[in-house]
């Protein structure tokens, strides 16, 4: 093992201890937008407004708009405050996620959290996926429906990255657990990812396979952002040799894992608002990948929604390429 690699070794341990053994958002230092991210993209369609602390991303016939965080982050907890854009929003895409792809061109990591517009009268749907070391050909996608109208008020979603596992939140509630196994290998994120944020035009996948695109009369396409949580070990994003762990005094309360009263809750979420999952998806894996745990409620419940690709009967079905959705 050369220096590097026990160097890695070393900063993994520590931002997996670290992060265990911190809080909820609610108790953790709210950011300015200066503070912890920069301008990506979209010119004047990134708008930070005057308090600060809150930020509009903005789509519209000329580009969409971004944001990145300022560090690269090895593990940590990640959240931010979006209230989506309301009426007929089919074809966007907004995403709140963690990449390093930058840095690691062809054997990247991303934690992923999208949001699918819809055509009026229809709701967003949310989306979560992962990679690691550039396993784009291996889609761990899962959507679900909310249980409330994003458009109308602020809520908060977060991601809580460790050496062991990945939870994403909606408002405090986690949604999805990914524990790591050794069978994963380097399909789980493991090098040191930023923060972005942006909006733009999927019209190509989004919604419905593409059936419906972005229709511009309605622009602009607002995304509110606030709250911002940026909570975790910092690392140097060209020799991965200095690490920055933020003060454990300003933050108490994120558990090694889930309690049972969240896991009921989670399991709750599942029940009622899952629409989609990779493990059960029968048309792309005939065996489903070694790191899914097979629920069998959940399993019929999805059959029945979509008999084609749950059930494993006839149809056609397409494939995901990187940060597109599976067409359902």
């Amino acid at each position: 093992m050369n220096k590097m690699q026990t160097f890695h070794l070393i900063l993994v341990l520590l931002c997996s201890v670290f992060v265990l053994g911190h809080g909820f958002s609610r108790n953790l230092p709210i950011l300015s937008f200066d503070e912890g991210y920069s301008h990506l993209f979209g010119d004047d369609n990134l708008m930070v407004l005057k308090d600060g602390k809150s930020v509009h991303l903005s789509l519209d016939e000329r580009t969409g708009s971004g944001f990145v965080s300022q560090d690269l982050y090895l593990h940590g907890f990640f959240s931010a405050s979006i209230k989506l854009p309301s009426d007929y929003t089919a074809g966007v895409v907004v995403a709140f996620y963690m990449s390093n792809g930058d840095i690691f061109e062809k054997n990247h990591d991303e934690i992923d959290f999208e949001f699918l517009g819809n055509i009026r009268g229809k709701e967003w749907r949310i989306q979560t996926n992962i990679y690691g070391n550039g396993s784009t050909k291996v889609g761990r996608e899962e959507r679900y429906g909310l249980w409330f109208d994003p458009t109308d008020d602020f809520h908060q979603y977060s991601i809580l990255w460790t050496h062991t596992h990945i939870i994403f939140y909606v408002d405090d509630v986690p949604i999805r657990e990914i524990k790591r196994t050794e069978s994963m290998g380097g399909d789980y994120p493991s090098k040191p990812m930023t923060l972005y944020a942006t909006i733009w035009d999927a019209s190509e996948w989004a919604t419905n396979g593409g059936k419906y695109k972005v229709n511009y009369k309605y622009a602009p396409y607002i995304a509110e952002f606030s709250n911002f949580v940026l909570h975790g070990c910092t690392a140097d994003p060209i020799e991965l040799t200095s690490l920055k762990c933020d003060d454990a005094s300003n933050a108490n309360g994120i558990p090694k894992g889930i309690t049972t009263s969240q896991r009921a809750k989670m399991e709750g979420f599942r029940k009622k608002h899952m629409q989609y999952s990779y493990c059960y998806d029968k048309i792309r894996y005939k065996t489903p990948p070694s790191e899914c745990v097979i629920n069998p409620k959940e399993a019929e419940r999805l059959k029945k929604f979509d008999p084609v690709t749950f059930g494993g009967g006839r149809g056609h079905h397409h494939g995901k390429r990187h940060r597109r959705a599976v067409d359902i």
